[in-house]
Order: structure tokens, then sequence, then C-alpha cells
């Protein structure tokens, strides 16, 4: 059980790490240089809504990189268009640009193709399932596991 939990541990890293590289591949081929793979993975997740700083951040999404920084750098790069929020003055919005949204749809239609492939490939729709089936215990465990030692 130990050894197939800690492989469990590793992989969901490991596939984390290779999505990574699946975008960064992807934005070198179109050729942006101007946002990382993660950058864009903000971007993706962000949508059509308007958030916080801290709203990004307790998506949670983001674990190991500086959600603050790499926001900064998506509205520099005009990816993303920050304003204050009108209930808070101290407290500012983003939301996805134009120049965001044509990234974001070329995302989308990345992760279609990726879709149409693997339709045709093991894995299959069921197995995908019961993968994140999987997933949701063991971050449902993660968090009561937390839960009770805090």
């Amino acid at each position: 059980m130990k050894a197939t939990y800690l492989e469990t541990i590793l992989l969901i890293e490991r596939l984390h790490r290779r999505f990574l590289d699946v975008v960064k591949s992807h934005l070198d081929r179109t050729r942006i240089e101007d946002i990382n793979n993660v950058q864009t993975l903000i971007l993706y997740n962000i949508g059509e809504d308007k958030l916080t700083i801290g709203e990004l951040t307790n998506r949670g999404y983001y674990l190991g990189t500086n959600v603050s920084y790499n926001v900064k750098n998506l509205v520099e790069n005009g990816y993303l268009v920050q304003e204050k929020a009108p209930h808070d003055k101290r407290s500012t919005r983003v939301s996805v640009s134009e120049k965001g949204k044509k990234l974001c749809q070329m995302m989308e239609e990345l992760f279609n193709r990726n879709v149409e492939e693997l339709s045709k490939q093991s894995p299959d729709l069921q197995f995908l399932k019961e993968a994140n089936s999987a997933m949701h215990q063991l971050e449902r465990y993660w968090t009561e596991y937390v839960n009770k030692i805090f």
C-alpha cells in the first residue's frame, strides 16, 4: 500500500509538470514568448470572471507560483485588465483582456484537440472518470487530514 501511495503522489506531480510542458510546447510552436505556461493557465482559469488576487490564490491552481507576480506580468503584457474593486478601493479585480481572450481561445482549441485525440485511444472517458474519482477521494482525505491536525 505504501509503495502505491508514494507512486500516486509522484505521478500527480509528474503529470502536472508534463501538462505544463504541453502548454509550453504549444506556446513555443505558436511563437508566443511574452507569457509562460503557468501564466497561461492562470489566464485560462480566470475565463469570463473578474477576480481578486486572493480569489485566484484560493482556487489553489497555482501552488508553487507567486500569483501576484504572475498577475503583474499578465497585466504588463496586456493579457489581463486590472481595475479597482468598487466596494473596496484597496482591492483590485482582474479580468481577461481581448489579447488574453485570443490566447484562451487558442488554449481551448488545444484542449479540444487533446480530447479528440484521447477519444481515439486509451485512456478512454471511463478511465479518466475513474482517475478523477480517485483524485477527488485523495483530495478529500488530505483535506480532512489537514483539518484534523490544525
